[in-house]
């Protein structure tokens, strides 16, 4: 006896099964990647805004802080050089904070991860159907 299973479609029907079966396919992949991508989106969008709106107290907060630093340090060693001073440090505090959000911003990534895997497994499947 034989083992081997008899499919009694033609190959233009299997080919055409494929055809019909790698669309839906596609069509799935394109709406995973569209929902992924608008989740990812909406995250950095309130993310971003959270951002924003902390940074502008924080930055008000800092004038003030300054402002009494300048004066403060003023007295000692004289107010143009107390302001080149605390520029200088608030200059270099900011540059390090804000390549450190960048960094954060890169790493996290807006590539729409599970659709990429998703591909592969398709790309995988349809190599196989293609093969039977």
């Amino acid at each position: 006896m034989s083992s081997v299973l008899r499919d009694s479609r033609t190959v233009g029907e299997l080919l055409s099964d494929i055809a019909n079966d790698t669309s839906t396919l596609v069509r799935q992949e394109i709406e995973l990647a569209k929902t992924e991508m608008k989740e990812k989106a909406t995250h950095a969008a309130k993310q971003s805004g959270t951002a924003f709106a902390g940074a502008v107290i924080a930055y008000v907060g800092l004038l003030t802080l300054v402002a009494a630093t300048v004066i403060g340090l003023g007295h000692l060693i004289g107010y143009g050089w107390s302001a080149l001073v605390i520029g200088a440090i608030l200059t270099i505090a900011g540059a390090v904070v804000a390549m450190g959000a960048v960094k954060k911003l890169k790493s996290e990534g807006l590539a729409p991860e599970q659709t990429t895997e998703s591909i592969k497994e398709t790309k995988a499947w349809a190599k196989d159907q293609i093969r039977r």
